[in-house]
């Protein structure tokens, strides 16, 4: 046993960047995901409503932790060899995708049918509709919940730390389980979650409200 010093502060300090990166994959992978539930869930086509459905299902009826021990020790069963890297970035990822895609899909909901109207009117494909008409209204609304779940996604990073992925939570287990000094690293490591977390509420929080205001002068 030792004390707590400079270097494990840098430790998890460092280990931090990993938190980021991680988040930033699962965002950007669970938004490309989202984005076609969320068109699937919206579409004509009632088999991929249903499948899109059903994904969404899954993924947000059961826990993360259960998803992320699903890839990372199922996925060797089938023949596919990952490392906690891997693992984490395709259960987070798809774990957004599902949550991503069901705000999204209400977003698109929430544009007033008379516009889904008019662009029929004017002899726009469906999938003109969607890119020139629908999609640039449902952005505005979607933009605030959208930076507000990327809070839960940072958070959801800490899960990754139980199939050995090292990062905040994992490193702030090991300096602990080197300095048996649980209220000082622990400590830091919810300092370093709430400064990540807390400017990307703040924004969100800011966001909907201008959203709230233009949404009232209309």
């Amino acid at each position: 046993m030792r004390t707590f010093g400079s270097s494990d502060f840098w430790y998890i300090l460092q280990a931090a960047q990993w938190t980021v990166l991680l988040s930033i994959i699962a965002f950007i992978g669970g938004g490309l995901v989202g984005l076609a539930v969320a068109l699937a869930r919206t579409g004509a086509n009632r088999a991929v409503r249903a499948l899109a459905t059903g994904f969404i299902k899954v993924f947000q009826g059961t826990p993360l932790l259960l998803q992320l021990f699903l890839v990372f020790f199922g996925a060797p069963v089938v023949g596919f060899e990952v490392d906690p890297w891997t693992a984490a970035a395709v259960a987070l990822t798809l774990n957004a995708g599902s949550f991503l895609g069901e705000i999204w899909r209400g977003c698109i909901e929430a544009v007033p049918r008379g516009q889904w109207e008019a662009a029929a009117a004017l002899g726009l494909n469906y999938r003109d509709r969607l890119r020139d008409v629908i999609l640039p209204q449902a952005l505005k609304i979607a933009v605030p919940p959208t930076v507000g779940y990327l809070v839960q996604v940072i958070k959801g990073t800490s899960l990754a730390a139980i199939i050995g992925f090292t990062e905040l939570t994992r490193a702030g287990q090991i300096v602990n389980n080197a300095t048996f000094e649980p209220m000082v690293v622990f400590s830091i490591v919810a300092a370093l979650y709430f400064l990540l977390c807390w400017p990307l509420s703040l924004l969100a929080g800011r966001m909907e409200r201008r959203l709230a205001l233009s949404q009232a002068r209309e």
